[in-house]
C-alpha cells in the first residue's frame, strides 16, 4: 500500500505509564521485485532492524529471494499478493495461465498499472485463481510464508476481492494484513470500500489484527525521511503497529526501474543504521513479527 499517514502526537508521560508494550513490525514490501530490492531487503533483515517482509511472486527476481529465504527459514516472510504492475518499463504478468485470468491483463499483456484498472476489469473468481497460483508458486519455491498482505492495496479496493483475501488467509492458516476498526486506522482505509462493520466482523471471526497500520511517512530524500522516522518512533503508541517501508540499494537498476528510488534508498539507510537501533532502545520499542502476532492473538 502506498498511501501516507502520520501518527498524531501524544504526551510522552502517558506513553511511559502505559502497561501495554510498544511493539513495532518494521515491514519491507516488494521483496523479489528486482535484484536491488532483494539485496537491500536481505541486508536489512540480517541486521535485525527490519523484522518482517513480503514477497511478490509474479516478479522476475523472486526466485533469487526465495533461495535466500529457504536458507533462512526463521525469517518472518509473507506474500505480497500482487494484482498490479505499476512501473513504466519493468513489468510482470500473472502467475496463473493467462486464459484463466484475462481480466487481470492490460493491452500490453501485463498486469494493470493501477488499482482502479485492476478492480474495474477483473472479477473475484479471476482474483482467487491468481492468488492461489501465487501461493502455490511460493510453496513450490520452498518459501515458508508467515502472512499475506496486498500490493498497492488492491485487495482492499473491492469488497468481494477483500473476501477472497481473508478467505485464503484463513484457509492457509496465516494472518493477513488487517487493521483494527476505528481510530487512526480509518485514515488509512478512507479511500477503500471496506467498512468498519466488515472489519468488526473479521475481528469477531478471530482474525489477527493490527492496532495501527502506518503505510508511509513524509519525505523523499534521506534527510527528510530520517526526521520523519525519528518523530514516528518518539510518538509510537502502545500496542502493535505495522510500519510499511520500501527498500532498495542506490544503483543503476533501481534508478531505471522506479522514479521512487530515492525514498527506497532513504528507507534502507535509516533502517540499517545504528541510530535506528538506538532509537528503538531509547523509546522502549520491541521489534515484532507477523508470526508473533498470529501466536499472541491465536495461541496454539
Amino acid at each position: 500500500m502506498h498511501r501516507r499517514s502520520f501518527l498524531s502526537l501524544t504526551a510522552a508521560t502517558a506513553l511511559a505509564q502505559s502497561p501495554i508494550p510498544k511493539r513495532l513490525i518494521v515491514h519491507a514490501d516488494d521483496a523479489g521485485m528486482c535484484h536491488s530490492v532483494n539485496l537491500a531487503t536481505r541486508e536489512a533483515l540480517e541486521k535485525g532492524i527490519v523484522s518482517s517482509a513480503s514477497v511478490m511472486m509474479p516478479c522476475p527476481w523472486v526466485q533469487e529471494f526465495c533461495d535466500w529465504a529457504k536458507a533462512n527459514p526463521t525469517r518472518d516472510l509473507g506474500l505480497h499478493l500482487t494484482l498490479t504492475s505499476e512501473w513504466r518499463y519493468y513489468r510482470w504478468r500473472p502467475v496463473a495461465s493467462i486464459d484463466k485470468v484475462k481480466g487481470l491483463i492490460d493491452a500490453e499483456g501485463y498486469m494493470w498499472r493501477d488499482v482502479r484498472s485492476s478492480a474495474t476489469n477483473s472479477n473475484p473468481a479471476e482474483v482467487e485463481i491468481e492468488l492461489r497460483a501465487q501461493i502455490e508458486r511460493a510453496k513450490s519455491y520452498g518459501l515458508k510464508f508467515t502472512h499475506f498482505d496486498t500490493h498497492m492495496g488492491t485487495l482492499f479496493a473491492r469488497q468481494d476481492f477483500f473476501e477472497v483475501y481473508t478467505k485464503l488467509a484463513k484457509e492457509y492458516g496465516v494472518p493477513c494484513m488487517l487493521p483494527k476498526p476505528g481510530g487512526v486506522n480509518e485514515a488509512e482505509l478512507k479511500s477503500y470500500p471496506i467498512t468498519l462493520d466488515t472489519l468488526r466482523d473479521k475481528q469477531r471471526q478471530g482474525f489477527a489484527m493490527l492496532d495501527r497500520l502506518v503505510t508511509g511517512v513524509p519525505g523523499r530524500n534521506p534527510a527528510e525521511r530520517r526526521e520523519s522516522y525519528k518523530t514516528f518512533l518518539a510518538n509510537l503508541q502502545p500496542g502493535v503497529t505495522k510500519l510499511i517501508i520500501h527498500l532498495a540499494k542506490d544503483d543503476a537498476e533501481i534508478r531505471a526501474v522506479s522514479n521512487a528510488w530515492e525514498y527506497r534508498w532513504a528507507d534502507f539507510l535509516f533502517w540499517t543504521s545504528n541510530e535506528a537501533k538506538d532509537l528503538l532502545a531509547l523509546h522502549n520499542i520491541e521489534l515484532y513479527t507477523y508470526r508473533q502476532l498470529g501466536e499472541s492473538q491465536h495461541p496454539a
